[in-house]
């Protein structure tokens, strides 16, 4: 009875992994990881409370950054609890259950970034390309909506293929390569038919990032049509000024993505420090970046960070 008891929880054990080959130094190497996420989770933090105090920015496109920070907050939450238990206690021991459930959170996180910045795209085209229009169109009320909308078409198709993982039996390496939980990562330690699973994960792929991106794509086609139509070259580059930040987003965001799915599609056996160095660049390079981006470019954010940083000083110079 002790041994059937043992062999079930050693089947329900995963074993997620740090940097391999330099454990020694994992105390040394979460300095820089734990910048990242302070720098994360802080920059974020600071968006959402500048636009939930500031009535100035309760418009639609702010809304639609405050998702986007939201978003960005919860994607770091999610992955840092077990990156710290790896590194400082190296505790690398995950239970299947804590597997998927992290699992759920981080990719349903990434979907929702990805739908976010289609918002965000139909936003700004509203904005360019029918400006008369834009307070009737983008109300609050549709805002809210979408957010609902956006929440339900990250989180509703993904149980079945979570689920389903629960019906596999895995071989005796339970050794993950990543130090969080990823779905195309413990599904190839599966000892049976993984068909549907990777047919319902592609089929995710192409209805979240396809669609997603192609609609960016289409969002922007108009936008710049719009923008070719202005007459003064000042007005043009004011009109594109206003996009920079949103490109800059949806780059940081598809760029390392697409990176990693090329290394796992290409380079399946080249050295795992590129698997690992890929996936943390993906999960953890946008939360970092994205809050950094809009408060240079967005002026009305970066002067309200000033008056946080020096509520005493007279902050006209900087406006």
């Amino acid at each position: 009875m002790t041994n059937s008891n043992d062999s079930n929880l050693l089947s329900s054990t995963f074993y997620l992994i740090g940097i391999p080959g330099y454990e020694a130094a994992h105390c040394w190497i979460s300095i820089p990881f734990c910048l990242l996420y302070l720098i994360g989770i802080v920059g974020n933090s600071t968006i959402l409370h500048i636009i939930r105090t500031d009535p100035s920015l309760h418009e639609p496109m702010y809304y639609f950054l405050a998702m986007l920070s939201f978003t960005d907050m919860g994607m770091s939450l999610s992955t840092l609890p077990t990156m710290l238990r790896i590194f400082w206690f190296n505790a690398n021991a995950i239970t299947f259950d804590a597997c998927v459930t992290q699992m759920f959170f981080i990719h349903s996180l990434s979907l929702m970034e990805s739908s976010v910045l289609l918002a965000m795209a139909f936003d700004r085209y509203v904005a360019i390309c029918n400006p008369l229009r834009y307070a009737t169109i983008l109300t609050p009320q549709r805002i809210i909506h979408t957010g609902v909308i956006l929440l339900l078409r990250s989180t509703a198709l993904l149980p079945p293929l979570l689920i389903h993982l629960l019906w596999y039996p895995f071989c005796d390496s339970h050794e993950l390569s990543h130090s969080f939980c990823l779905h195309q990562d413990m599904i190839r330690l599966a000892c049976a038919d993984i068909t549907f699973n990777v047919m319902y994960g592609l089929a995710l792929v192409i209805f979240f990032w396809g669609v997603d991106s192609l609609g960016i794509i289409i969002s922007y086609i108009f936008i710049l049509r719009s923008v070719l139509r202005i007459a003064s070259q000042e007005e043009r580059l004011k009109a594109l000024n206003t996009c920079v930040s949103h490109i800059c987003a949806v780059l940081i965001l598809y760029v390392p993505m697409i990176g990693l799915s090329m290394v796992h599609r290409f380079a399946k056996h080249s050295s795992p420090l590129v698997h690992i160095l890929m996936a943390n660049i993906y999960l953890l390079v946008p939360p970092v970046l994205n809050p950094i981006i809009y408060s240079v470019k967005t002026k009305q954010i970066r002067r309200r960070i000033l008056q946080l940083l020096a509520p005493q000083r007279n902050l006209s110079a900087f406006k």
